[in-house]
């Protein structure tokens, strides 16, 4: 850095920051993107809608459905303190699983839904194989999975991102003669304050701080700001982080220095055998 860089300490350095002129205004006519009917299916996949599951030819799900079942024994098992214990608690929390599961399309799909994830690569634990060699590796003769598995393995924390959420939704629009994206914004969910704005966000880059004969220390967990004074040489960048006059913030001053020769370390580091500390701390260790 410069020995006269004056940025505050602890204050986001605005090179990393896009500008506030390329804020786009929200789009009035819908939430995040998606068209009316878009939305809607939306809010159906993630039940915040009244969703019934015979609306797509799903068994609605019960208490003792072996899938809930297991779920429910899990969460019995893991927080007793929480859900009490024994066949009550477990049937308890299957009743309570039914319930929300049942609310959501994301747990009932059909098998034209299914098919839709399978052609855009989404279902590959059940459509490949994967090796380190060869990495994912279609099987043969072609898989598709059935509804029935999906919706089953879908209840698992294995189960849907909103990749897929997307992949369905659009194609149920599209099969149903429907607009997939807001047809204002064009699935941007904001608009340009004037022609170009998105054009220039999208060219923007960002600058980083002036390069000098100066040593200080940063913070890159956030966007990056400085959290040291500069220092005209290594050992004075060194002397301050070894200060003890800095509390429970000092270290050692041989840390400090393999630190800086190592230009940086992670927040922390956790391992076995010392616990969890700061990056600094850990930047010369070898585990045996």
């Amino acid at each position: 850095m410069p020995l006269d860089f004056d940025w505050p300490l602890n204050k986001l350095w605005d090179g990393f920051l896009m500008p506030d002129r390329f804020d786009e205004d929200k789009c009035p006519d819908c939430k995040n993107g998606y068209s009316p009917y878009a939305q809607n299916l939306f809010d159906l996949w993630h039940g915040y809608l009244p969703f019934s599951p015979e609306s797509t030819g799903s068994m609605p799900l019960r208490h003792d459905t072996p899938a809930v079942r297991a779920c429910a024994e899990h969460n019995v098992s893991h927080a007793p303190d929480f859900y009490g214990t024994g066949e009550a608690a477990i049937v308890r929390e299957g009743q309570r699983l039914a319930e929300l599961w049942n609310r959501q399309w994301s747990h009932h799909l059909t098998q034209d839904d299914v098919n839709a994830l399978v052609a855009a690569g989404r279902l590959k634990e059940f459509t490949h194989t994967w090796n380190p060699e060869d990495g994912w590796q279609a099987i043969e003769p072609r898989v598709v999975p059935t509804a029935e598995q999906i919706n089953e393995w879908s209840l698992s924390s294995r189960g849907h991102d909103e990749i897929n959420a997307r992949v369905v939704i659009r194609n149920r629009c599209e099969h149903e003669g429907f607009h997939y994206t807001c047809p204002n914004c064009q699935g941007h969910s904001t608009l340009e304050k004037y022609t170009g704005q998105r054009a220039e966000a999208e060219a923007w880059e960002p600058t980083d701080p002036p390069e000098g004969e100066g040593w200080q220390l940063w913070e890159t967990f956030s966007e990056g700001s400085p959290i040291s004074p500069v220092f005209a040489s290594v050992d004075g960048l060194a002397g301050w982080m070894s200060d003890p006059e800095r509390g429970d913030q000092w270290v050692p001053a041989e840390t400090a220095r393999k630190f800086i020769d190592a230009s940086g370390a992670p927040t922390g580091i956790g391992s076995p055998g010392r616990g969890y500390v700061s990056g600094v701390e850990a930047v010369g260790w070898h585990e045996s």
